[in-house]
């Protein structure tokens, strides 16, 4: 292995100036496989390294690479993202598709799900047409005894000519079993030749002709079957002119164009050459499991009945809404005490702080910014922000794990249809609820660029975790005054906080359908979503990841932006125009803006300079009112409600800045990632103003009907 020239036929580097070679001499091993199939979870065990292993298709949405060794060599691996087809659409999908034609791997590891081999096999067929120095993993052997299948790993090996394995990834008895499939493999000098597809007999001799017209061009090369094929349906690509080299993809183009004229006059029709190759996929993939796989059981596995419950028409609809019902319940109560206790620690600092700043002499201007404003600001969005993303992300990364997700996606598909999207906006739009940006970047598992974007412009109509600690606290101060607390009142609050963000699914929905009949025209394309098996989710590894991963990464973020706020939000507060503060001058600006949408200008105001992070909008809004100078600690619902009534709120005022803080622009991080993942400042502007408008017009029908 590590040849100059790859089995696809591309010049590809020495393994001295290979930049996947961390050494000469490394071997580099390319780990693929359909979704959902526990390549993430083989490339941990191999590797040591805290790759995340989310349990819906196309999780893996980049390559990731590691190192590791066996007996007798060392590797380097490069996890892929998953393909069902090396004949893609998706971006991630090309990712893969890309490597493995490009020849820059000396072995290439399929990993197979035991439970559904057939539906594998394609890939797995494919890959052979491009080399035959494959090892298949045929991984999940204990899913499959559970559902009383069978795999003969001797019989499968036969017959596909290529080493195959079966292991059970989360197992770390498996690992031997691969890194001894990888020494023998490497040292094998002899091979008996690959299981090949038989195409009908005009495109086998095209093939043939295009090979042998590459052969004597260079007899080094060897062109695969893959891209005799992919050279056959199409007349050129740019993916070979600049891998082959421009005057060999010349040559063959055009000894293509010439085949193509061949095999029209032979009956085939090259429009259905694409159908032609995957009937015959199909039709060897299941002679290969007849005789491989034995099913000893027709009954029906717990999985199968949990989806007629979980998936059903009448019962989907309902158990979805009951779950996420239930995580938001445990978010509010579970993340109250903590938030509190939190919240004191941090402020408990300001006094030490101030102390060592007074001793180094700072001047009271300096402190004031720093303590009042930065340090303020930064203790109220950790200590409001933290606990709900420490509750709220687990439990959604639970859920993702055990394979409910999915299940959410696929009863959610025929809404988004209708809207001209895809389902696997369901699973953005519910990563949006813990943070719109970890939302927006998530978006990359779809595979349409166009749906990509319906739902890149969308996500921040879901309120995400740093919106719920005002809503809570509107709904505690201002709908629930007959609750006295308690069970009655938290399950309450659960149940209205499910109402808003019906509301803002319901606004997705809309803003979707709108977008797809004119800014975001374009036929929506199908999609494969996958369900995977239940499983019990690795509780320990989901909590550990979701902190690390998740809260502190988007905590980080929000704390970047914040500080720059609490200092702005400071010197507005002190820098005086006529006797009266730049905060209540502008809130006096923006008053007949709000009164024509049920707010007021602090209301406003106080959306504005929380731009940089949504929870420190009700304190600048107390901080307006109050005429402070920084940031004051709420406290109970009771005292923050009367300071609200006597400046003029009632449940309308609380009702309109609901609805606002549901719909309006998204934060600053939020707004970054939309320009990273788009890469467009129209379309982030874009990003600003949808959501801004739909809750503009909200306010303002409700103002004008219960005024």
């Amino acid at each position: 292995m590590g040849q100059t020239r790859n089995f696809a036929g591309f010049h590809t580097p020495t393994q001295e100036n290979d930049p996947l070679r961390l050494e000469s001499g490394e071997l580099v091993i390319a780990l693929a496989g359909n979704p959902n199939v526990g390549k993430s979870t083989i490339f941990n065990l191999l590797t040591g390294m805290n790759q995340h292993t989310g349990n819906w298709p196309g999780k893996t949405v980049a390559s990731a690479r590691g190192c590791f060794k066996t007996e007798k060599s060392e590797c380097v691996l490069v996890d892929l993202p998953g393909t069902y087809s090396l004949v893609t659409h998706s971006p991630e999908e090309e990712i893969t598709r890309g490597f493995l034609c490009s020849g820059v791997y000396d072995a290439v590891m399929l990993v197979c799900d035991a439970t559904c081999l057939e539906r594998n096999m394609n890939l797995v067929l494919q890959t052979l047409e491009l080399t035959q120095k494959v090892i298949v993993c045929v991984n999940l052997l204990d899913e499959a005894a559970k559902k009383q299948i069978e795999i003969d790993i001797a019989r499968l090996e036969e017959r596909l000519g290529v080493p195959v394995i079966g292991i059970v990834g989360r197992s770390r008895k498996s690992k031997k079993k691969l890194l001894s499939a990888i020494d023998l493999l490497a040292e094998s000098n002899v091979q008996k030749k690959a299981y090949t597809v038989k195409y009908p007999a005009p495109i086998e001799e095209a093939i043939g002709n295009l090979t042998a017209i590459a052969h004597e061009y260079e007899p080094s090369v060897h062109l695969s079957r893959h891209i005799c094929l992919r050279l056959l349906e199409f007349d050129g690509d740019y993916e070979f002119s600049e891998l082959l080299g421009s005057e060999l993809n010349g040559l063959l183009t055009n000894a293509a164009g010439k085949l193509r004229c061949e095999l029209t006059d032979d009956g085939i029709d090259l429009l259905k050459l694409d159908e032609i190759r995957v009937s015959a996929n199909v039709r060897c993939a299941e002679e290969i499991c007849k005789e491989c796989v034995k099913i000893h059981s027709n009954k029906k596995s717990t999985g199968e009945r949990f989806d007629r419950v979980l998936t059903g028409k009448i019962t989907g609809y309902p158990i979805m809404l009951l779950f996420f019902a239930m995580i938001l319940w445990l978010t509010i109560v579970g993340a109250n005490y903590p938030s509190q206790m939190l919240s004191k620690l941090l402020l408990s600092f300001e006094a030490p702080i101030g102390a060592a700043l007074a001793y180094m002499r700072a001047p009271d201007f300096l402190m004031g910014i720093l303590i009042d404003g930065v340090y303020r600001t930064l203790a109220w969005v950790i200590s409001v922000m933290l606990p709900p993303m420490a509750i709220f992300f687990p439990l959604f990364t639970l859920l993702e794990d055990a394979g409910f997700l999915p299940r959410i996606a696929y009863n959610l598909d025929k809404p988004f249809c209708a809207c001209n999207a895809c389902g696997k906006q369901a699973l953005t739009m519910c990563m949006g609820f813990g943070c719109n940006a970890a939302g927006v970047v998530g978006c990359r598992i779809i595979d349409s660029e166009r749906e990509r974007l319906l739902a890149v412009l969308t996500n921040s109509f879901v309120p995400c975790n740093g919106r719920f600690p005002t809503l809570i606290a509107l709904i505690g101060m201002f709908f629930l005054f007959s609750v006295n607390g308690g069970l009655a009142s938290s399950i309450l609050s659960a149940l209205i906080l499910c109402a808003v963000i019906l509301l803002g699914i319901a606004a997705t929905f809309v803003s979707t359908a709108l977008l797809s009949v004119t800014l975001v025209k374009s036929k929506p394309c199908p999609f494969t979503i996958e369900l995977p098996p239940y499983r019990r989710p690795q509780i320990g590894k989901v909590i550990i990841r979701s902190v690390f991963d998740r809260t502190l990464l988007v905590l980080a973020r929000a704390v970047t932006v914040a500080a720059p706020a609490g200092a702005l939000i400071w010197l507005l507060a002190h820098i005086n125009i006529g006797g009266i503060n730049m905060l209540t001058y502008i809130s006096g600006i923006l008053d007949p803006i709000g009164s024509i949408m049920g707010l007021d200008g602090a209301i406003l105001l106080g959306f504005i300079l929380g731009f940089p992070a949504n929870e420190i909008v009700l304190p600048i809004i107390l901080m307006i009112y109050s005429g402070s100078g920084s940031l004051s600690e709420l406290g109970g619902l009771d005292a923050t409600r009367e300071i609200l009534v006597q400046n003029g709120w009632t449940a309308l005022t609380a009702l309109n800045t609901m609805l606002f803080s549901l719909m309006h622009w998204p934060c600053s991080t939020t707004l970054l990632s939309v320009k990273k993942e788009t890469g467009s400042i129209r379309m982030t502007l874009l990003a600003t103003v949808l959501p801004t408008l739909f809750g503009f017009v909200l306010c303002l029908i409700t103002a004008l009907m219960f005024t």
